[in-house]
């Protein structure tokens, strides 16, 4: 796979784009069945079940072709652990938030990952961060805020379905920026498909233990959705790490972004709701933070790279 890493080859970047896209729109179509099964009541964790154990024969087909299940050996079961527990949590919380809210609003505010991140980056891992990105993230909190919808949590707080689940999806996009800087770690010494491997494997102990105090009986239509609910995760973790192998990450990332388009077309299609008022103002605030923070990453990647061959 090296010419598929290779910066001299311009339609694999082309390719790494159209599989991040490709992963968006999956995304937003599983988050779709998520919300249809909750609405005929589908508990959450067995839709968490159902997203982990497709995954699963995907991956070992794959490593079947490429060298083996020695593929995903690793030297930190550890860190695995503890990010597959990160995952799961975070993974609840995304499920829960847009159980709760109308996508767009959800997606929006999981779109303020890279503005946690910066932060935890620079309080974890010390990165430098300049005046710049600083600013990017406040920017991009005042999106957060305008989201939030700070007028009503003052009037009547953070009460009923919507109040509990913007709390929900902002503590999703939070331990999902927290799992940023775990995988940040993991990936000095794994590839990203171990990573997904022992992801998938260690968060299915949990789910199976407590699946059978949840499950109910489904008729042909729901179990469709359960299905469909896999494949799509499977489509979307399998695209995602490819997008990572054809392209670098300040490329493929500002794609994430389409994921709110697909949101309220999705949302108003199937589901026949608009985003709120202070979701179109706040939006493009928490955007224009993401790409800004997303180029900044990139330049400072170029100049590390002249300085190392300087």
């Amino acid at each position: 796979m090296t010419a598929a890493r290779s910066s001299d080859v311009p339609q694999h970047y082309l390719g790494g784009i159209a599989l991040r896209l490709l992963a968006m729109a999956s995304l937003s179509l599983m988050f779709v069945l998520v919300k249809i099964a909750a609405a005929d009541g589908v508990h959450l964790v067995e839709s968490l079940f159902w997203r982990q154990v497709v995954v699963l024969p995907l991956l070992l087909l794959w490593a079947i072709r490429h060298g083996g299940i020695a593929t995903f050996r690793t030297q930190r079961p550890g860190t695995h652990a503890r990010r597959a527990m990160m995952g799961l949590t975070g993974m609840a919380l995304n499920f829960g938030g847009m159980i709760y809210l109308p996508m767009a609003e959800a997606t929006t505010i999981n779109l303020s990952v890279p503005i946690f991140a910066v932060i935890f980056a620079a309080a974890f891992l010390g990165e430098p961060t300049g005046w710049q990105r600083w600013g990017a993230v406040i920017v991009g909190f005042l999106g957060v805020l305008v989201v939030l919808n700070p007028t009503t949590v003052i009037a009547g707080g953070f009460t009923g379905d919507h109040g509990i689940g913007t709390l929900i999806a902002l503590g999703g996009a939070i331990m999902t920026a927290l799992i940023t800087i775990q995988v940040r770690d993991l990936a000095r010494t794994e590839s990203p498909m171990a990573i997904v491997f022992w992801f998938s494997l260690i968060s299915l102990v949990p789910l199976t233990i407590a699946l059978p105090f949840v499950n109910t009986p489904h008729g042909p239509a729901i179990w469709a959705v359960l299905i469909g609910l896999g494949l799509l995760g499977a489509v979307v973790q399998m695209s995602l790490t490819g997008a990572l192998r054809l392209a670098p990450v300040a490329v493929v990332t500002p794609m994430d972004y389409s994921s709110l388009l697909w949101s309220i077309a999705c949302g108003w299609y199937v589901f026949g709701t608009l985003p709120a008022d202070t979701t179109w103002v706040g939006a493009p605030l928490i955007v224009a933070s993401g790409l800004f923070i997303a180029w900044r990453e990139h330049r400072l990647h170029i100049e590390r790279r002249k300085d190392i061959t300087a």
